[in-house]
């Protein structure tokens, strides 16, 4: 995974990075033939673009990399493929942050989904910048891959068993607690709204459960892990079902998230919870307008049976809760009306707590990997309202899908949890540097370090002590003597 970044070699060609405002500047610096190759090639250092400069000998005597403004973790991420075979490195005038950057988009350049073909690619190789964190980079790109593998491939090989020998690999690496509920052992332990999706498939639905940490604040992440969803008996279409492989992409995050936080030792009490389904078509299959029963004890009317995820996960956020974590992140591929709201690139994130929301959003920003929090409306609450049952699994109205997919959800979370929930569309639509069309890891880097700083401890002076006020003095006593004795 990481062959294509090597220790420092004689005559790598060096990679100098620079933004347009800063183009003029560097360019009076350079010798004349520079400077008129530049002017020749017309060459400007938009975002992700590059310019090949020739040597005396016609060898490569450098490279230029256009960045972004601020942050830019992708822009060099398409060289590893395209620069000639040989060796680079960075400019040593570089800044640590671009550094740090530059050397995660070579990483994660290198991507591939080879699982059914030879990697025949010959890429390119950096030389280490030297004083980046190798680790994290490692840490960061063997996460964003384990989720793009898990949502590229195909559900024939990527059902609810292999979705659970997937977690359990990551619980043994990092010697974690793991277990998992099957079939109808879901409904001998109360998870029946798990079990009502996925008994239609002939791959039995299951709960996978992992645990990790004795210390620190407590974390529970639950994540979607429908394995295909063909809609059930309100089948989808064959354009609407096309990429629903992708379906357990929530899942995948949620692993991706558990990964790099147990890889790095953040101390934090993690659990992470997921219901594995495949939703499928037969003659046991859940119908519309059944009603099941929840693990919290709330029936539910099935208004459609391909809002099936906020079912699954209804079960699966009822038992996190009932440990009363500090802070319960779901994820999951849920609505449609995410992405007409946001389109592909910004996952909506929803939440009941102002303060959580906000630093994630903050960390999202500052990471290049952005969220956009949408209202938890309770206003909208009433169009899940059930004339037979306490709740209806999808709105009386086709507006505002997100909204009342994520108010769902709410009902079975105490209002005295935290909470925040994600609905992502967990793909790439097209090819862009780094990040090839397909299964892709969105917002893991801003969750990351979200994590690292909601559970760092807090120092004395960010708690608040209230002055203790000196009890009041007793009042002096009055005599009780008559007064003929005193």
């Amino acid at each position: 995974m990481f062959d294509h970044l090597v220790e420092r070699t004689q005559g790598a060609v060096m990679i100098t990075l620079l933004r347009t405002p800063a183009m003029a500047a560097w360019l009076k610096s350079q010798p004349a033939e520079v400077r008129n190759w530049i002017t020749a090639t017309n060459y400007q250092p938009t975002p992700g673009s590059y310019c090949v400069i020739p040597g005396a000998n016609g060898d490569i005597a450098r490279v230029l990399v256009g960045l972004e403004p601020g942050i830019d973790s992708w822009s060099m991420a398409a060289l590893p493929g395209a620069l000639p075979q040989g060796t680079y490195c960075l400019d040593p005038e570089t800044g640590p942050s671009d550094a740090f950057g530059a050397a995660f988009a070579w990483a994660i350049g290198g991507y591939a989904f080879v699982r059914y073909r030879r990697d025949q690619r010959k890429l390119a190789k950096l030389v280490w910048p030297s004083d980046v964190d190798r680790e994290e980079i490692r840490r960061l790109v063997r996460a964003i891959s384990l989720v793009r593998d898990l949502i590229n491939t195909p559900a024939e090989d990527m059902g609810p068993e292999q979705l659970a020998i997937a977690a359990r690999k990551i619980a043994r690496e990092q010697n974690a607690k793991f277990s998992v509920l099957a079939g109808e052992e879901l409904l001998r332990h109360n998870y029946p709204a798990i079990h009502a999706v996925g008994r239609a498939s002939s791959r039995p639905p299951r709960l996978i459960d992992l645990r990790w940490g004795r210390s620190g604040p407590s974390l529970t992440l639950v994540g979607k892990g429908v394995c295909f969803d063909s809609g059930g008996l309100d089948l989808k279409s064959d354009s609407a079902m096309k990429l629903m492989k992708k379906d357990m992409g929530g899942a995948a995050l949620m692993l991706g998230l558990a990964l790099v936080i147990m890889s790095a030792g953040l101390k934090i009490r993690l659990r992470v919870l997921i219901p594995a389904v495949e939703n499928s078509v037969s003659g046991n299959a859940y119908r519309p307008l059944d009603v099941i029963r929840t693990r919290k004890g709330h029936s539910v009317e099935i208004g459609n049976t391909d809002a099936e995820g906020r079912v699954i996960l209804c079960d699966a956020l009822a038992e996190a809760d009932s440990e009363k974590p500090d802070l319960i992140v779901d994820a999951a591929t849920l609505t449609g009306a995410a992405r007409v709201a946001l389109g592909p690139d910004l996952p909506a994130l929803f939440s009941n707590d102002d303060d959580v929301a906000e630093m994630l959003l903050k960390h999202g920003r500052a990471e290049g990997d952005p969220l956009w929090r949408m209202p938890l409306h309770h206003g909208y609450r009433r169009m899940l309202d059930s004339k037979v049952a306490d709740i209806n699994n999808i709105g009386d109205s086709p507006m505002a899908g997100a909204i009342t997919a994520a108010l769902y959800l709410n009902e079975f979370v105490s209002p005295s949890t935290k909470w925040m929930h994600i609905d992502t569309l967990a793909w790439n639509l097209k090819d862009r540097p780094g990040r090839p069309e397909g299964g892709e890891a969105l917002c893991l880097r801003a969750l990351l370090s979200f994590v690292r700083e909601w559970a760092r401890p807090k120092p004395l002076g960010a708690i608040k002590v209230l002055p203790v006020k000196p009890a009041p003095r007793p009042a002096a006593r009055k005599s009780r003597r008559h007064p003929s004795r005193r």
